[in-house]
């Protein structure tokens, strides 16, 4: 049966107040981990953001928390190379995957990159949900499509975030939210609710919250 995918609604009071509480925490980066062996206990659950490079993963993280720098966007898109992590409150992890289709990083690099994902979806027990970042101006690439085929192997459900919903003019939208919809009914592991965010207008900041605040 096909999954009718639609975009996420806004939450109702009560799942509202539970975001915002979650996020109103402390929240604070706790490390990176280039390695399996450098992971955190999985002893809370946590929910990670994937992206391309330079598709506002960074900005989106701040606006959710709440704090400016705490993730560090790269000038040099693959630059960073590590898994980062964040802890809100005392119950939940962000995770904070590298930026994919960097065309300049060597291959050994991205090769290693690679291999340190499947571990990590493959082998995080405490993985609620993964976070596929979709830049609204471009829609799903190829390397996206890559991730997300990663993810339904890894058998991980994934929740599509479009990002920069202000960049793109209101007649264009429709066009790439079909082709983006278009895609995702190729993957199992999809959850059928888009959610359409813009961190500078704070736009889905709510509803992203809601969302993961109400993961068990």
């Amino acid at each position: 049966m096909a999954f009718t995918f639609t975009f996420a609604p806004e939450p109702d009071e009560l799942s509202a107040e539970r975001g915002r509480k979650l996020f109103a925490g402390n929240t604070d980066f706790l490390k990176g981990v280039v390695a399996m062996g450098g992971m955190p206990p999985a002893d809370r659950m946590e929910v990670c953001f994937a992206g391309r490079s330079n598709v506002g993963k960074s900005t989106l993280i701040n606006a959710l928390t709440g704090r400016k720098a705490l993730a560090r966007a790269s000038n040099t898109p693959g630059r960073t190379q590590e898994i980062n992590y964040f802890t809100v409150a005392d119950s939940h992890y962000l995770v904070d995957l590298p930026g994919y289709g960097y065309a300049n990083a060597p291959l050994p690099v991205v090769e290693k990159w690679q291999k340190l994902l499947k571990s990590y979806l493959s082998g995080r027990p405490s993985l609620r949900r993964a976070f596929v970042l979709i830049d609204s101006r471009h829609g799903v690439k190829k390397v996206d499509s890559e991730i997300m085929g990663l993810l339904d192997k890894s058998a991980v459900a994934f929740q599509v975030v479009m990002t920069k919903t202000d960049k793109v003019k209101e007649k264009d939208r429709a066009k790439v939210y079909e082709q983006v919809k278009g895609a995702l009914a190729k993957h199992p592991a999809a959850y059928p609710e888009i959610v359409l965010t813009s961190s500078e207008k704070g736009e889905g900041i709510a509803t992203l919250r809601a969302i993961i605040a109400g993961l068990e």
